[in-house]
């Protein structure tokens, strides 16, 4: 089986093809794709916009397309920044301008009122127009700086209680077993292992 993920994002490439090497499938991404034009995330919730993405791209290529849709709610900030995530200070998908955005937002929220979580949607994609989708969650608080040089987007500032460290501080094999992407992989390579198997006795 040959599987598109539909982001041009290295880190989630990096993430997502770590996490399905025993798979017995070929993966690419939107990296190996560039022909396949921009598709903007108008979506209102993770689903929406991680269904908008598998879709286009498995019309495009006819191949099956692995997308999701995550992004970080802060308690304080009524559920922000959301599917607003990757563009919490611009267009620009700028890392560092994010964590500073939400730093400064975040300046005046005392201990102990500064739970968030990380949300993820999965959805798959068949040639034939077939879709699976799956969730994973991940529980934290926002620190008040910077911490590790691992990951990516806002990884530094959440603090995963369970692991006494940031995501930024987790090594990648620590991260996607309890990550809000891991988990919502893991449910969802549950599912690939059934469309493979289906597939050979056919």
């Amino acid at each position: 089986m040959e599987i598109v993920l539909a982001t041009k994002n290295a880190g989630k490439v990096d993430e997502l093809t770590a996490m399905m090497k025993e798979m017995d499938v070929n993966i690419s991404s939107l990296i190996d794709h560039p022909e396949i034009p921009e598709i903007e995330e108008t979506g209102a919730t993770f689903l929406e916009n991680a269904r908008k993405k598998a879709r286009c791209v498995a019309e495009f290529t006819g191949k099956y397309v692995l997308a999701d849709d995550s992004g970080l709610e802060v308690e304080a900030l009524g559920g922000l920044p959301g599917v607003t995530s990757a563009r919490y200070a611009g267009e620009s998908h700028d890392y560092k301008a994010n964590n500073e955005k939400l730093l400064r937002e975040m300046r005046s929220v005392p201990e102990g009122m500064r739970h968030a979580k990380f949300c993820c949607v999965m959805v798959l994609v068949a040639p034939d127009g077939k879709e699976w989708s799956t969730t994973g969650e991940c529980l934290g608080t926002i620190t008040r700086d910077l911490r590790g040089a691992g990951g990516f987007g806002y990884d530094p500032l959440f603090y995963v209680t369970e692991k006494n460290r940031t995501m930024a501080e987790l090594a990648m094999d620590e991260k996607n077993e309890i990550s809000h992407r891991g988990r919502a992989l893991q449910d969802m390579m549950n599912i690939l292992v059934e469309i493979l198997s289906k597939s050979q006795q056919t």
